[in-house]
């Protein structure tokens, strides 16, 4: 059959008459959301592509011709589908060949779509349920390439959906419908699910690239939903069990585009403030959050990617709990969340979500003290974990992993390379090599290489690499003071092993006079010590 793909793909563009063939391109696709093969992509790229842009212009013309047979709907579900696979699974397929496939021709044709849906007055209408599966998977493609966030139609598409549906009355509107308890099905229209659901998440991506020219301010967004959201997740997080399909859906997207506002305004921004005004606030929240993640009949559903809507909520919130433990004003409290280590430990035991494992790996890096993450014993998974995430990181265009910034990988790497069994199992993979090879595009690795300096393996491996010991020994003098502190420090801690104990000396003549080293819960005092030494001159 799929010999005649490409026939039947033609009568699409020669004939008015094609109701028939409908039928038959389903049961081709159907076939291949069980197969997924790639050759299949290859051998028919080019019908594939006309199926696709037939699809967004039929989208934009008018519905009322195709909305109610259900050949056309069945067709669109099969396709939407394996267009999800398209983004998904075919892993060897080229990123600029599936943006092709999936991304509409022209503004105009997005401009359409969205003022027959305006034009509807339907809350139930069947074509707006069809589109929101185009955006959502508009929406998966930036995820897995965020590369292409900046794309002009992708601009335009986010900044449309948050004039003329987030930033609206009718969209709080539907949040004060979330508020309240018991909620009734029939408040999840599908026009509804576009405004909470679609649209949230889509804007929320955006965000988290932090996109300029946005039109309007972190500041806006929290005032205008922010307070609903709060009221929401701490309303129904205490009956996570009854939670629908539909409400879980919601939440999870909420809480995406929430996520999003505090990243992008930065954890200690003022649109924080319009949310938690009190630390109680904060707190309340917190325990929300911890709620959500102790659900256990949420990780039974968990994937590697993140194509569902337990897998994207427990993500966004991990991501959530680690920005609170970086930040610091609340590391105390999740520190008396006795059990939160243990759910977080249970999480990344059964995960099979890499991005999810690093953001409980770097919760932990924050949350516990040196001894409790040696009782931990993660470290040989966390190790692996955390340089395959780099490597893929540092060759992949955006330089991102999963969206995660490398810079934020390693900072989170920088916090773990100050424990002991954390410097161990890098020194026994030997992965030093890479991270000097990135050094000078990132001069944050140096701080992690001086973290690492105090393991005696490394030390000895160290040593062995002799451009790099002459790169630290001969850096030139416009080099940044910092790194040259770290340099001086890195070879302070190789000398002190050898037999005559000799300071080493730098080309500034200045040597160094006191060594801090101190365990982890100390960091703070210490910090405090380092900064009033430095004040009345010591070199340190």
């Amino acid at each position: 059959m799929e010999n005649n793909f490409e026939q039947l793909i033609t009568t699409l563009q020669t004939s008015s008459s094609y109701n028939d063939k409908l039928c038959e391109i389903r049961y081709i696709l159907e076939k291949q959301n069980s197969e997924l093969l790639s050759s299949f992509i290859s051998q028919f790229y080019q019908s594939i592509l006309i199926l696709e842009h037939w699809t967004w212009q039929l989208f934009s013309q008018n519905f009322h011709q195709w909305i109610e047979k259900p050949n056309y709907l069945e067709l669109f579900s099969t396709l939407a589908l394996f267009n999800k696979n398209l983004i998904f699974n075919y892993e060897d397929i080229e990123a600029n060949t599936k943006c092709s496939l999936l991304f509409p021709e022209t503004i105009d044709c997005i401009n359409a779509i969205f003022e027959k849906f305006e034009k509807t007055n339907d809350e139930n209408d069947p074509f707006i349920s069809i589109v929101s599966l185009w955006y959502d998977n508009l929406y998966n493609f930036l995820h897995v390439y965020p590369e292409f966030e900046m794309s002009t139609i992708i601009i335009h598409i986010n900044h449309y959906m948050a004039r003329n549906y987030i930033m609206t009355d009718q969209y709080k509107f539907y949040l004060n419908q979330l508020r309240q308890s018991p909620l009734s099905q029939s408040i999840f229209t599908t026009k509804q699910l576009f405004y909470i659901k679609t649209c949230s998440f889509f804007v929320s991506q955006y965000l988290f690239a932090k996109a300029p020219d946005f039109p309007y301010t972190p500041e806006e967004l929290m005032h205008h939903f922010g307070v609903d959201y709060i009221q929401i997740i701490l309303l129904h997080t205490y009956t996570i069990e009854s939670w629908s399909t539909q409400l879980l859906s919601c939440i999870t997207r909420l809480t995406a585009l929430f996520s999003a506002c505090c990243w992008w305004g930065g954890e200690k921004g003022s649109q924080i403030k319009i949310v938690f005004p009190t630390e109680l606030a904060t707190c309340e929240y917190i325990d929300a959050l911890i709620r959500i993640i102790d659900y256990k009949l949420f990780y039974q559903s968990i994937t590697i990617q993140r194509s569902n809507d337990p897998t994207i909520l427990l993500d966004i919130i991990l991501f959530r709990i680690l920005n609170i433990a970086q930040n610091g004003d609340f590391l105390w409290y999740l520190r008396s969340k006795i059990s939160l280590s243990d759910t977080l430990f249970t999480i990344a035991k059964i995960s099979p979500c890499d991005r999810m494992r690093l953001c409980i790996y770097v919760i932990f890096g924050e949350i516990l003290y040196d001894e409790s993450l040696k009782d931990l014993k993660i470290f040989n998974s966390a190790s692996s974990l955390f340089f395959n995430i780099l490597e893929e990181a540092w060759q992949h265009p955006s330089k991102k992993f999963h969206q995660v910034p490398i810079l934020l990988i390693l900072k989170c790497l920088l916090n773990l390379s100050k424990t002991d069994a954390f410097q161990q199992q890098i020194a026994d993979t030997n992965k030093l090599s890479f991270l000097i090879e990135i050094c000078n595009q990132y001069p944050l690795v140096y701080d992690i290489l001086w973290a690492l300096s105090f393991n005696h393996d490394i030390q000895e491996q160290l040593r062995l690499n002799i451009s790099f010991i002459t790169k630290l020994i001969y850096l030139p003098k416009e080099s940044d003071n910092k790194i040259r502190k770290i340099a001086y420090r890195i070879l302070w801690n190789l000398e002190i092993n050898h037999e005559d104990r000799t300071i080493l000396i730098i080309d500034n003549k200045k040597k160094f006079e006191i060594m801090i080293s101190y365990s982890h819960k100390d960091k703070i005092f210490c910090t405090q010590l380092y900064n009033e030494l430095i004040n009345i001159d010591y070199h340190l």
